[in-house]
């Protein structure tokens, strides 16, 4: 034991299917988890969308909701949720200290006018000319502000008050395993006392579909959980919207406040394989072995990616690790917010000795959690990333 130690004392946590760490330690050990879907409004796509949202709870100011995407909203409302349930809302000298770590994509964009340019483009050859004329016209000041990555973390100061160092990673399923890393490292190192750390996705939203399907990723068929999808229609990813942040202290900060922790985090290790040219088994394997991941639990945030998807599982079953869940089953994968998401949901079966039931028969077993959870997360096309998270 030692005061560096990394404690997670607050989740927000949100998805398909809910928000708070109750209502995610209800499905988690529900005695037949049912994902939550959408097959029609974005058909041959399904998603797992969001639930209805009391934003006013975490943003006061309509005001503040107004300028924001949904992307921002559901994160500046994750990470509310985060300070509540650690304690921390309110308490302006602690925020004012508290360090922050966003893992986030780009910015939505405004499809009406992306629409509009690509219908012109077929009546006109001065293209060049289009554009300028729609970007003078057409794109409002704000859209431009509201695609700016670093803008969560913003709405997040702003509202919430966090305002210690800020820091924004980008990078698909990399920047969430990013954020996680780095807060922890500065954890461990004594350069931070309390980090607010986490993501948000919306996939509710058709350009963020669209990247997905313009690489071939997104499963055409019907849907079916993630380790199932071998050798059917598509690349194997259904998509959710959803958003996770940690609030994460040392174990000296969180004593000095008289505060339990849900967890501890110990070793994070991360990669990037290059697929064309590596074995992406041996390198998840190497992975596990870092972290220490041996005969625990998995929290899998395998995305349903064929090739990934299945280089996962075989690392894990070559050692032995057959008591695996696969969450995007439940919850869609949520790309950015995949590994923060991954860690909140180790933190609640950890703190709880969750009893986990199988989220897909044909490959689950039933298992109890104990003293720890390996994690991991392989993103869909790049990126891979896997911590060990144990009793704090």
């Amino acid at each position: 034991m030692n005061q560096h130690d990394a404690i997670i004392t607050g989740i927000g946590i949100v998805s398909s299917l809910g928000e708070g760490p109750d209502a995610h330690l209800s499905a988690l050990t529900a005695q037949h988890p049912r994902p939550v879907l959408d097959v029609e409004r974005f058909a041959p796509y399904t998603v797992h969308p969001l639930p209805e949202i009391d934003w006013s709870s975490q943003i006061a100011k309509r005001g503040d909701l107004r300028q924001m995407e949904a992307w921002q909203r559901l994160g500046t409302y994750a990470a509310g949720l985060a300070l509540d349930d650690a304690g921390l809302k309110g308490h302006d000298d602690l925020s004012a200290t508290m360090d922050m770590i966003v893992a986030a994509g780009g910015g939505e964009r405004d499809v009406a006018v992306d629409g509009a340019i690509l219908e012109y483009s077929l009546k006109r050859n001065d293209r060049d000319v289009l554009i300028n004329e729609k970007l003078t016209t057409e794109l409002r000041p704000t859209l431009f502000l509201a695609q700016l990555s670093n803008l969560l973390a913003g709405n997040i100061s702003i509202v919430h008050k966090v305002t210690g160092s800020s820091r924004t990673f980008m990078g698909e399923e990399g920047a969430g395993v990013s954020a996680i890393a780095t807060a922890v490292a500065r954890i461990h190192a004594g350069q931070s006392s309390h980090l607010l750390v986490g993501a948000a996705f919306n996939t509710e939203h058709p350009d963020h579909l669209l990247g997905f399907e313009v690489g071939g990723a997104l499963h055409r068929d019907a849907w079916a959980p993630i380790w199932s999808r071998a050798g059917m229609q598509g690349g194997g990813l259904v998509s959710g919207s959803g958003a996770a942040f940690l609030v994460i202290e040392s174990r000296a900060h969180a004593a000095a406040r008289d505060r339990k922790g849900y967890a501890a985090v110990g070793k994070v290790a991360s990669g990037r394989a290059r697929r064309s040219r590596e074995d992406l088994t041996v390198a998840i394997g190497a992975m596990i072995d870092t972290v220490g991941g041996r005969g625990v639990p998995v929290i899998s945030g395998a995305s349903g990616a064929h090739r990934a998807t299945e280089a996962e599982k075989s690392a894990l079953e070559s050692r032995g690790l057959d008591a695996v869940r696969g969450f995007a089953t439940l919850t869609g994968h949520l790309k950015e917010a995949q590994f923060p998401f991954a860690m909140a949901l180790a933190a609640i079966a950890v703190r709880h000795g969750a009893a986990l039931a199988p989220f897909d028969e044909t490959f689950d077993t039933p298992v109890q959690v104990t003293d720890g959870v390996l994690v991991t997360t392989i993103g869909s096309r790049r990126f891979e990333g896997a911590a060990l998270v144990s009793a704090a």
